[in-house]
């Protein structure tokens, strides 16, 4: 009876770790894409993400911290204090659109990218990173350094990367508003999903 009491205590010792990180909070820092642009805010990825994990059963709470027009730049310096305001079990970094649509140069938004994925990391929070792809009349050559930047940054960091998380979106002309920026009401579940294939494995518990 000791013997099996004692295996138990071990168990329970060496699991504990895991079930103490079940649950907290995933703080989204983005731009209009994340902010839900031009449509309702409970419609967007963000508030379907709240209720896809609430429907799991996984407690976790979701603070989208995401601001229209912001830039790598803009929210490396207010990360921050979002960081210990929220003290997130998961950091999702959705941002790099405006920098590119703005031309800036790849090197300072990959600059600025590390810098968050590291303050991330400091804070304690596993770190997804959405990857970005700019519209084809930015140039060949620019959107391909552009977006290489979250490719080689993930693989550097060994962060987990959604390569493109409009995927299926960005292409399809009636998923996105006449802006041809932003996407739709009805694109919000097809970029849930792409969010989710990267976020899932970093919640514990998660059912696919």
């Amino acid at each position: 009876m000791r013997i099996v009491f004692s295996i138990a205590l071990l168990l329970i010792v060496a699991l504990a770790p895991l079930w103490a990180s079940a649950g907290g909070k995933i703080l989204v820092v983005g731009d209009s894409l994340s902010a839900a642009y031009g449509i309702d805010k409970q419609r967007g990825w963000v508030a379907l993400l709240q209720r896809r994990l609430e429907q799991q059963g996984l407690d976790y709470d979701v603070a989208n911290a995401s601001i229209s027009g912001d830039t790598t730049r803009g929210a490396s310096f207010r990360l921050p204090a979002a960081l210990e305001r929220e003290n997130p079990a998961v950091l999702i970094i959705a941002l790099g659109g405006n920098d590119g649509l703005r031309g800036f140069a790849p090197e300072q938004t990959r600059s600025n990218l590390r810098q968050m994925i590291e303050r991330g990391r400091a804070a304690g929070a596993a770190v997804l990173l959405l990857g970005v792809k700019l519209p084809g009349n930015y140039g060949r050559a620019y959107g391909e350094k552009f977006h290489r930047i979250y490719l080689e940054l993930a693989r550097e960091l060994q962060v987990a990367l959604v390569p493109f998380f409009l995927e299926g979106v960005a292409e399809t002309r009636e998923l996105m508003q006449a802006d041809g920026v932003h996407p739709t009401v009805e694109a919000q579940p097809r970029i849930l999903e792409n969010v989710w294939s990267g976020l899932a494995p970093l919640l514990t518990g998660t059912r696919n």
